[in-house]
């Protein structure tokens, strides 16, 4: 009886075992099956992980890359090419890469030899030696002569209406004149050809020196006349003077009529202005008035202000060391400039502009073009 008794509590003991073993099992299974969907789901299983998310390190990651504070130049361009990026209507001339978790900002991929132009707010692409001049006619050469860094039918024979200035200004220095003797704006320095305007009023009497710098600075067609009437010999002396001038500097392509440029038949090429920038560097005071940006001058005892017709004179990205704009129907706009571009002194010449500002937008393209340019090789540009 005893021993059946021992059996029956041993039997108990097992079955006992065996049920609180499979419990354990089922109670494991049952873990594993909530911990599959849970992974699924992109969560970690309760009490997983946890230990291992570091919360300063999350904190850094979500902080923005630029301080709040940043103003610095570095800042300010990294903005600037942002907005490029984003609101640019212009074409590219490769396809950018598409965007892929950046915000919707198209990845751009800069090759090698590929030249970036900027024109106004335009944002274009191109390959080395395909400026876009607008202009009629240009070229861009070193100061100094040799090969043209670019030009666009240099060699058309076209009028250059205050262009015509800068000779006039050479002429007139030529003569050794008296700066500080006075000249008188007549009737006779009146444009009756065209009726432009003028605020040196018939009767006014001023210094040379200050029609010469109202000439060549705010292009004042009655100061100009006047230097050509107040020329040893008058007028015909000195429109001879002009084209003996630049025979000498081997302008072959030019001719003057009139010391102002409001004669359509004062005619140039770029070519042969380059020669007349270049000529007219050398005299100081042809350098330093073309390229004032402003100054007050008496008329008749009123004090009045005169400004640069280029404006490109007073930017500080510019550095001009000669400038004359022009202007009459039959040439358009037209620019001549000596400046320094990508470390490098060159003369610019943009003739026949339809565009109010397309003479400026082509300056401002030619000069970051260079500058794009300045350290990869490119061939002379001909168009």
């Amino acid at each position: 009886m005893r021993i059946m008794l021992k059996a029956v509590v041993l039997v108990g003991a097992l079955v006992s075992t065996g049920l609180m073993s499979m419990e354990a099992a089922q109670a494991v299974e049952k873990a594993k099956a909530k911990a599959v969907p849970a992974a699924a789901k992109g969560k970690p299983p309760t009490g997983v992980g946890k230990a291992k998310v570091d919360p300063v390190v999350q904190k850094a990651v979500a902080k923005p890359v630029v301080a709040k504070g940043k103003t610095g130049p570095q800042a300010r361009q990294q903005a600037k090419t942002v907005s490029l990026a984003r609101h640019s209507a212009a074409p590219l001339a490769h396809k950018a890469a598409p965007a892929h978790g950046n915000g919707g900002y198209s990845h751009v991929v800069h090759k090698k030899g590929v030249n970036r132009v900027f024109a106004g707010n335009v944002d274009l692409w191109q390959e080395p030696g395909q400026l876009a001049v607008q202009s009629g006619s240009a070229l861009v050469i070193p100061q100094d002569g040799g090969e043209p860094l670019y030009e666009k039918n240099a060699n058309a024979v076209v009028p250059i209406a205050s262009i015509t200035k800068v000779m006039t200004a050479m002429v007139v220095l030529d003569s050794l004149p008296n700066l500080q003797a006075a000249i008188t704006i007549s009737d006779e320095d009146v444009d009756y050809l065209r009726g432009s305007r003028s605020r040196l009023q018939v009767g006014t009497v001023i210094p040379r020196e200050t029609a010469l710098l109202l000439a060549l600075m705010s292009s004042e067609n009655r100061a100009a006349n006047a230097l050509g009437r107040h020329y040893p010999g008058g007028l015909q002396a000195f429109v001879a003077a002009m084209n003996r001038k630049a025979s000498s500097l081997g302008m072959s392509s030019s001719h003057f009529e009139d010391p102002t440029g409001l004669n359509s038949n004062n005619v140039s090429t770029a070519r042969d202005l380059a020669r007349m920038v270049a000529a007219a560097h050398r005299y100081p005071l042809i350098r330093e008035f073309s390229t004032t940006s402003g100054a007050r001058a008496e008329v008749k005892g009123r004090e009045l202000e005169f400004h640069n017709t280029n404006q490109l004179v007073s930017s500080p990205t510019w550095e001009i060391g000669l400038s004359k704009t022009g202007y009459i129907q039959e040439a358009g706009k037209c620019l001549v400039m000596q400046a320094r571009v990508a470390d490098r002194p060159v003369v610019i010449v943009l003739l026949d502009s339809a565009g109010k500002q397309t003479r400026i937008g082509d300056a401002i393209r030619i000069k970051r073009w260079m500058e794009s340019a300045s350290a990869s090789s490119r061939l002379p540009t001909h168009v």
